[in-house]
This record gives structure tokens, C-alpha cells and sequence, in this order.
């Protein structure tokens, strides 16, 4: 299909060429000379050379840019609609009797600390309903750990003196297993309980990062993901210069996009050219970003990419802790058999070189679990037979309560109960709860207490 311009308007016809030439974006076709009468019948006179231009043909790739464009822009969209005016996310406030509950005191002491003008003062709402944000929970945190002190550590259980940071990773290769809603609730759930928590986005599809209101493709620059902080050249950024502060109090986040790839590009050229020694060895970059800022942070929760690449290896070598999201279904666990039989190789090849991977604690974590299933129970029945202990006590359930807080890039923590229906709520909120409760207490445990 050519165009050819024919007075005040172009015509659009089929010709057949008798010469093609190209000039960089404009071409020269040679063929019979023809103009579109008032009757719409094309008439053809002599030879002649006319200036045209082609109609280009979509390539694939062009396609797939020019999709991902319409997508990115219509997500863009959503996200200032859902997240007003700024497109930014918030949290909501908690009512006194989940302040009660997280904080573990009961609800009368906390209104009696309010009239009594102690703690942080919290908003007063319709019919005196007391609530406060996530950080007036930390400062009330604050007060209780000097005005109680023999409890101190149970109010504000920051990490003490002489207890390691604890860098817990989220692994598997197989998708759909809940790797990132796993690290997404494990962070926030040690944020609520008072810990002072990084999270780290290692996956370039940059999921977990989404979740914390960026856009990757909007809103991380160049140089803005912890690639910035393990790079090879002399652009290379502190990492504190990569961490975000997130609306969530108590959580800091090293988003991740597209550029992380780059060093799965850049390490063979690094290893081949044997730059680097030391703490700069590829799979020790991670853990010596990490050393940066260790001193601010309780916990680091790390979302592994869905591959075994120099990333994945660098947190594992990072890592204090493992956990293994597993889907109970036999393709999945299938799946996991390979993965755990890649990783292990991988592990050996970073020993051998020097590395060292002294894990505190190694678990499986079972995800999207419906207890009701039969197939799936018995699935859970020989991954226990078969790990023992090494699987945690507690699932996380399949839940049409946790999908649709995933549908506006929220978790159940963010949401109000009655917003997804009280009854799937609780249910699925007790089960996440009680799989990081355990993961917790592993953590508490390593720090002795």
C-alpha cells in the first residue's frame, strides 16, 4: 500500500512497481502516472517517477513496545485514580482495638493513657472512636517500653546491641508460588510489630516495588535500584542513596526495574577481566550494599528474582535466612525439586569461592493452601514427612480476600475489614499472621531472646 499525494487530499491504492528507490525515509517509485477522476475511477497515463512514502509494517518487537506503552501509560492512570491527587499511596489509620491487639495491652489501658494526656494523642472520630497512625503506634511503642520496663522488649523489640541484622530472602524460580505477596506481608508484618525493616526488590519485574506504590518505568530513574550500589564502574551510589522512605512506617525499600538486568550482563565481563577482589567479588556485592546501612534496620527482606542468576546468588550469600514459597501442587513442587538442586550447586560454586553461607534458618513456606482440598493436603502431608520442622506449622490460605487487596496494590494490613467481607478477612488475616508470627519468632530466637 502506497500513498501518493493528489491534490488537496491523498489517494490510498495498490500499484505495481516497475523501480523502487530509497533516499533514508522517503522513497522514489517508478510506475504508470494516475489520478483519481470525479467518478472515483483511477485513470492511467504515462511513465513518470513519483515522490511517495511507504506505510511502514509493524514489526514485532515494535508491537510489543507500542503494547507495553498503552499498558504502562493505562496503569499510570489507575494508580492517580485509586491513589489521589499525588498517585501516591498512604495507610490508614488503626482503630484502638487493633492498636490493642498489636501492641498487646488491652483496649480500656489505651483509653485510659488517652484521657490521662500520656502517649501520643490519638485522632477522635465519630461516637469517640479512637484511632492512630502506624507511626503514633510506634511512638506509643516508645512510651510503654520506659513506662513498663521490665516489658520493654516485648513493646520495642528493636534489635539490641550484639544481635546480627537479619537478612531474610524470599526464593523460587516457579511463578505463582506468592514469592513477593510472602516478602510484601513479611515486611510489613515486622514494620507493625515494631522492627525497623528494609526491603529489597531484586526481581526486575519489580513487583514488590509496584506493590509499594511505584510505577518502575515512571517513577525508579537510572541509577535508583541497588544496581546503583553493586555496579562495576565509577557510578556506582552509596545505598543509602537507593532507599526510598514508603508510606509505610518503619519500612524503607530499595525498589527494583529493568536496569537490575545490567549486572547480570556486566558480571561475566567483570569475572573474565578479574577486576575484582575481596568484597567486591561479584556474589559479596549485595551483602556489602547491605553493610552500608545496617546499623538502621532490624530486618532486611529481600525478593529474590524468579531465576538463579549473579542476583539471586548475591542474596544468597547476603542471606542469614532462606525462605522457599511453595505452592502445594505436584507441578510445583516438582518445579521446587529442581530448584533446590540449582541452588544447592550454585551454593557450592560460592563457597569454593569463598563465600560464606552460615544460614541461621532454612524454611518452607506453604502458600495459597487451600485446607479444604484433599490433593493439596496430602501434598502438605509428605512435604512434612519429608522436611520435617523445616516447614512452617502454618499455612497461608488461598484467599479471594488476599487477590482482591492485590487488585488496587494494597495488603490486608492496609485494608479496613469490612472492605473485602469480615469473614474472608479474618480468615485470611489469621493465617498470614500466624506464618509470619512464626518467622518472627525464629528471628527473636537467633537474637537469643
Amino acid at each position: 500500500m502506497v500513498r501518493v499525494p493528489s491534490g488537496p487530499r491523498a489517494v490510498y491504492f495498490s500499484l505495481t512497481l516497475k523501480r523502487l528507490q530509497r533516499l533514508g525515509n522517503r522513497v522514489f517509485l517508478e510506475t504508470e502516472n494516475c489520478r483519481l477522476t470525479q467518478s472515483n475511477r483511477l485513470e492511467i497515463a504515462m511513465t513518470t517517477v513519483e515522490e511517495a512514502e511507504l506505510t511502514p509494517i509493524e514489526t514485532a518487537s515494535g508491537r510489543i513496545t507500542r503494547h507495553a506503552g498503552i499498558l504502562s501509560g493505562q496503569l499510570r492512570s489507575l494508580g492517580t485514580a485509586l491513589f489521589p491527587p499525588a498517585a501516591s499511596k498512604s495507610l490508614r489509620s488503626f482503630s484502638s482495638g487493633e492498636v490493642a491487639k498489636i501492641v498487646r495491652v488491652s483496649d480500656g489501658y489505651l483509653r485510659q493513657l488517652s484521657l490521662d494526656g500520656l502517649g501520643p494523642s490519638p485522632a477522635i472520630g465519630h461516637g469517640g472512636r479512637r484511632s492512630y497512625t502506624l507511626a503514633q503506634i510506634n511512638e506509643l511503642r516508645a512510651y510503654l517500653a520506659q513506662a513498663r520496663p521490665r516489658e520493654a522488649l516485648d513493646f520495642f523489640p528493636r534489635r539490641r546491641d550484639g544481635e546480627k541484622l537479619q537478612i531474610i530472602t524470599v526464593a523460587n524460580f516457579k511463578g505463582g508460588s506468592a514469592k513477593t505477596t510472602t516478602a510484601l506481608y513479611l515486611a510489613q508484618y515486622l514494620a507493625l510489630s515494631g522492627l525497623r525493616v528494609l526491603a529489597i526488590d531484586l526481581d526486575p519485574q519489580a513487583s514488590l516495588s509496584a506493590m509499594f506504590g511505584y510505577q518502575p518505568e515512571f517513577d525508579i530513574g537510572q541509577n535508583e535500584t541497588i544496581y546503583g550500589a553493586i555496579r562495576y564502574d565509577d557510578q556506582r551510589r552509596p545505598m543509602r542513596d537507593v532507599v526510598r522512605p514508603t508510606y509505610f512506617d518503619g519500612i524503607g525499600l530499595v525498589p527494583g526495574n529493568l536496569e537490575l538486568m545490567e549486572f547480570e550482563h556486566h558480571t561475566p565481563r567483570a569475572m573474565i577481566e578479574r577486576r575484582e577482589r575481596g568484597h567486591d567479588l561479584f556474589f559479596r556485592r549485595v551483602a556489602t550494599a547491605i553493610d552500608q546501612v545496617a546499623d538502621d534496620y532490624d530486618v532486611v527482606v529481600i525478593d529474590c528474582p524468579p531465576q538463579l542468576g549473579y542476583l539471586t546468588m548475591g542474596a544468597l550469600n547476603a542471606a542469614t535466612a532462606m525462605l522457599v514459597t511453595i505452592h502445594p501442587q505436584m507441578v510445583d513442587v516438582a518445579s521446587m525439586s529442581q530448584f533446590l538442586l540449582m541452588t544447592s550447586d550454585l551454593m557450592s560454586v560460592i563457597e569454593e569461592a569463598g563465600g560464606r553461607l552460615d544460614h541461621d534458618f532454612i524454611r518452607y513456606v506453604i502458600t495459597r493452601h487451600d485446607p479444604n482440598d484433599v490433593p493439596e493436603a496430602q501434598i502438605v502431608a509428605l512435604l512434612r514427612n519429608l522436611f520435617g520442622s523445616d516447614v512452617l506449622q502454618a499455612t497461608v490460605w488461598k484467599s479471594t480476600a488476599i487477590a482482591n487487596a492485590g487488585l488496587t496494590k494494597q495488603s490486608l494490613y492496609e485494608l479496613d475489614r469490612g472492605s473485602v467481607g469480615r469473614g474472608a478477612y479474618d480468615r485470611a488475616l489469621e493465617s498470614v499472621d500466624a506464618v509470619n508470627a512464626e518467622i518472627t519468632q525464629l528471628t527473636k530466637k537467633v537474637w537469643g531472646r
